[in-house]
């Protein structure tokens, strides 16, 4: 129930509120936002994809308001796994002024249970939630409700007890990133703490986050996504999940990068352009996807994977981490000599050996929420810093 001691304003929810959005759905309830374009979603029907696109990673709302009071009403869809114990509910983050000033999250919203042993999902519907902001500063302020990362989230209205308008523009450069689970946050603990969100506020850009959970692969629609999206600073996180699916041999993953590069670079012939390899992940290392899951401990909440593929078969073409690096490094190295603005980042510079025995991946295949921040400093440094692709002297 709404407190009556507010005089609310509510504000239809459109595109030029939202940051990081390619797309609005009008559902039933409300708004949906969608992190691929329609004809993109069209292009698909793979389930996994559905589902991670409609994550809102990187998704604010960001309005200017005299407020003391924020109002939104949310229907998300939690996942619920069979034998598992409860998920905890998604985090909205609360920025003032750029600032983290509340966290929060939405009770209720639908129940999608997942029997991963059987590869089976149901829909259970649920009500509409509500989250509450209050004791805002009473001044005009920059406010950015950052929506949860990993909780498809209808948005039903919105209610202010003062009149918002859009933000103007900062001025900041746009940073459009693609990649896997890892990119989209898969563990970490709040939507501006996935590592692209933490990169993105350390070198003071406006974040795109297209990292897709299982779903970094190589898709043509994706690259016509990114070449269609006004962006000033791109980069490309690929390989992992190219493994752990088991997609391609290397005879279809050279083209492929070549192709998704060529892609991107028809709307952006001349924005830097970063294309990132895994992160260290010992499982797949040397060993060829698939990934499977390891159920073993998951009435304790721990689900574990493991690779299940033969090493003697990357004589064959079969792809590992270690080959990816290899090829992507060598393609780069290619492209660069037509592409000065093309640049190529190990990603064992942002999650290597040492991090991994100081800090292993829970599940063997994602990082918490500890890595999370060490990657985002990483990248920061590595691609905004000084000498970097993304450097402000490089703009």
């Amino acid at each position: 129930m709404m407190h009556t001691r507010y005089d609310w304003t509510t504000t239809p929810i459109t595109l030029d509120l939202l940051r990081g959005a390619l797309d609005l759905e009008h559902t039933e309830h409300g708004v949906l936002p969608h992190r691929l374009p329609a004809r993109a979603r069209a292009q698909c029907a793979d389930p996994q994809l559905a589902m991670a696109e409609s994550q809102p990673s990187g998704v604010r709302l960001v309005f200017r308001t005299r407020a003391t009071a924020v109002e939104l009403d949310a229907l998300p869809t939690k996942r619920a796994y069979v034998g598992a114990p409860p998920r905890p509910d998604g985090v909205y983050d609360l920025l003032i002024d750029g600032r983290l000033a509340d966290q929060t999250a939405v009770t209720g919203g639908n129940t999608l249970t997942i029997d991963m042993a059987a590869g089976t999902a149901e829909n259970r519907p649920g009500p509409v939630g509500t989250l509450r902001f209050t004791g805002l500063p009473d001044r005009v302020k920059d406010v950015e409700i950052w929506l949860p990362h990993n909780e498809t989230t209808e948005l039903v209205a919105l209610r202010t007890d003062a009149r918002i308008e859009p933000v103007p523009d900062r001025g900041r450069r746009v940073w459009l990133h693609h990649g896997s689970s890892i990119s989209h946050g898969s563990d970490a603990a709040s939507p501006t703490t996935t590592w692209p969100a933490l990169a993105a506020s350390l070198g003071g850009v406006e974040l795109i986050n297209l990292g897709l959970g299982g779903s970094a692969l190589l898709d043509p629609f994706t690259a016509r996504a990114m070449r269609d999206t006004p962006a000033d600073l791109i980069s490309i996180k690929i390989g992992v999940n190219l493994v752990n699916t088991d997609l391609m041999r290397l005879r279809a993953f050279t083209s492929a990068v070549h192709g998704f590069l060529d892609t991107v670079r028809e709307g952006h012939p001349t924005a830097p352009l970063l294309v990132a390899s895994p992160i260290l992940c010992p499982i797949h290392e040397d060993t060829p996807g698939p990934s499977a899951p390891d159920f073993s401990d998951l009435s304790a909440g721990r689900l574990r994977f493991r690779a299940t593929g033969d090493p003697a078969e990357r004589a064959s073409g079969r792809l590992t981490l270690g080959v990816i690096r290899d090829e992507l490094a060598r393609i780069v190295a290619q492209r660069a000599d037509e592409d000065p603005n093309l640049h190529y980042l190990d990603g064992r510079d942002l999650y290597g050996a040492a991090d991994s025995a100081e800090l292993p991946l829970p599940d063997r295949l994602h990082p918490d929420a500890a890595t999370h921040r060490r990657i985002g400093e990483r990248f920061a440094k590595l691609a905004f810093g000084n000498g970097g692709p993304f450097s402000a002297e490089s703009a």
